[in-house]
């Protein structure tokens, strides 16, 4: 005869359902599976909780609806991360994210706005004149592509 499973879970712990419970115990989130831990993260890691609500979902261990309503977290989102975990596995949740590149800022462009830095000019009078957008500008300067000079030094910074 087989033996039943019985949902005991730890006294703090909050039920996902029948079978799977989690709980905050300091700064660390837990999952369980009864009395036993089967995962663990940080409150603030994102990445992590990301990652182990869409393994359970996909190891039809939880229901994403079930998801929702323990987390709060939107429908859609769980079904965006459950198709990432499909499509890309476990590093999907960390490899780092796909940066567009310059396509206004050219290596031209880069260097005429340059020299116009240099020369003292306003990043607002610059994007007027090469019909750029501030944040562009502000954005190559922050990544240090570019660099505004100040009383002959340079200086990291937006405008």
């Amino acid at each position: 005869m087989p033996q039943m499973l019985l949902p005991l879970f730890p006294a703090e712990a909050t039920s996902i359902n029948d079978v799977l419970g989690f709980c905050l115990r300091g700064e660390t989130v837990f999952y369980f599976n009864g009395q036993m831990p089967i995962f663990s993260h940080h409150k603030s890691d994102m990445k992590s909780f990301r990652l182990i609500s869409s393994q359970l979902v996909v190891n039809e261990v939880v229901k994403q609806s079930e998801i929702v309503r323990a987390f709060g977290v939107s429908v859609i989102s769980v079904k965006r991360y459950v198709k990432r975990y499909r499509e890309e596995g476990a590093e999907g949740f960390f490899k780092p994210r796909k940066a567009r590149s310059s396509k206004v800022l050219t290596t031209e462009v880069l260097g005429k706005v340059q020299d116009l830095l240099i020369q003292g000019r306003q990043v607002s009078s610059i994007c007027e004149e090469f019909d750029l957008k501030r944040d562009t500008v502000n954005k190559a300067i922050r990544d240090g592509r570019l660099h505004r000079i100040e009383n002959g030094k340079k200086k990291m910074g937006v405008v």
